[in-house]
């Protein structure tokens, strides 16, 4: 999306100017509007890599884990949001995050709440932080959500970095082998296949498929990388789109070995965030949008979309989600039991601990299993191609040619 610089005045006079993403002109309006203000200029900022764009830097999430429950403490003891802030962007480490914290200080200063001020920087904060504090200042818990705010982080950032290094190791074996077999048969293959001309005769089946494959990549290697970028350049630009996304998601929650995994860490984020919002107090219905926003798979994120539906015309939750045949009839029994009785919140909780635990678990299974099929996959790859270059040798007297 775009980004509008603008410049409004609010109900008191005082001017306020920032830097926001809308879909248009008139939907950033529309949104500033909303927040009693009265719009001054907007301007659409050039798209252009760097600082000179706050908003547009990512930060660690272990900095903003460190920032909330800072923040949390400060409140909590009763020090002032602009005192609190001004001591935070003195102490950040993060360059990006120092200087958002002290436009959050002077715009908080200036009148802005500070949801409102989070929402301005929408690639540090997520809708989800944005939610949460807007929440904890309605409800006046602002240190017990930015704490929860903080766990909550830990936690789905732990996930990921689960599921990484269970697929690192995997991929980097899998491409050391594929570098590994290509150096053999594009460098080390032409040179047996000299020794073998030389020598004469007719060679078996196996050194002759070899041979024929060596020269062909040989030769068209250039044509073969050009082929294998645009291919992952083609590949990129399609999961791009709605349909690819689509599909890939799809894929990904039905593929072999790894399938179980992305369905589990699907599961216990969309539990983990869902409890977290209800918990804090945000509307069923907006705690929902920003699940579906969160979730990471499009599948997941429908199925989240058409509960909420569900919700709005009265239905119960569990049911859209049982029909959407990613969710498992233990969550979907959990959920409509915390529905009846009023205790969705803990259920989820409980969810989430569930399959965060099944994903460790299952985390430690792949790489136990993934480990020695790689090893076997590349050990029958170059055992192959040793075979076949060492068969004319066990033959080597039928390759002399007697004339």
């Amino acid at each position: 999306m775009p980004t509008f610089a603008y410049v409004v005045k609010d109900t008191a006079g005082h001017k306020h100017n920032g830097l926001l993403e809308a879909a248009s002109r008139q939907a950033l309006m529309e949104q500033l509007w909303k927040q009693d203000f009265v719009v001054l200029a907007i301007q659409e900022q050039e798209r252009r890599a760097g600082l000179s764009r706050l908003g547009q830097p990512k930060v660690p999430v272990q900095q903003l884990v460190i920032f909330s429950r800072q923040l949390a403490t400060m409140v909590s003891t009763g020090i002032p949001i602009i005192g609190a802030l001004d001591v935070l962007a003195s102490q950040a480490e993060h360059r990006t995050l120092r200087q958002v914290i002290r436009r959050i200080g002077t715009d908080v200063e200036g009148g802005m709440s500070l949801s409102e001020c989070l929402a301005k920087y929408p690639r540090i904060f997520s809708e989800f932080v944005v939610s949460m504090v807007k929440a904890g200042e309605s409800s006046g818990r602002l240190d017990e959500i930015l704490d929860r705010v903080a766990s909550y982080l830990e936690k789905t950032d732990a996930l990921r970095r689960k599921v990484q290094s269970s697929l690192f190791y995997p991929m980097v074996v899998s491409c050391l082998a594929g570098a590994i077999t290509t150096f053999l048969v594009i460098v080390i293959v032409p040179k047996f296949k000299d020794i073998f001309t030389s020598l004469g005769g007719r060679l078996p089946l196996p050194t002759l498929i070899l041979m024929s494959v060596s020269e062909f990549l040989g030769r068209y290697l250039l044509v073969e990388g050009f082929l294998l970028v645009a291919g992952l350049i083609g590949c990129r630009l399609y999961l791009n789109t709605k349909a690819g996304r689509w599909w890939f998601d799809h894929w990904k929650l039905r593929m072999p070995i790894l399938g179980t995994l992305f369905r589990k860490v699907a599961i216990a984020r969309f539990a983990r965030t869902l409890s977290t919002l209800v918990r804090s107090g945000v509307p069923i219905l907006t705690a929902l949008e920003i699940v579906a926003k969160t979730a990471g798979n499009k599948i997941v994120e429908q199925a989240v979309l058409d509960a909420r539906t569900s919700i709005r015309e009265g239905e119960p939750i569990a049911d859209p989600l049982t029909k959407s045949k990613v969710f498992p009839p233990m969550v979907t029994r959990m959920v409509s039991i915390g529905e009846k009785t009023g205790q969705l919140e803990q259920m989820l909780s409980k969810v989430a601990d569930f399959y965060e635990s099944e994903v460790d678990t299952a985390v430690t299974g792949l790489t136990s299993l993934i480990e020695p099929l790689i090893i076997t996959a590349l050990g029958l790859v170059i055992g192959a191609i040793v075979i076949a270059l060492f068969l004319p040798i066990f033959n080597v007297s039928q390759l002399i040619n007697p004339y």
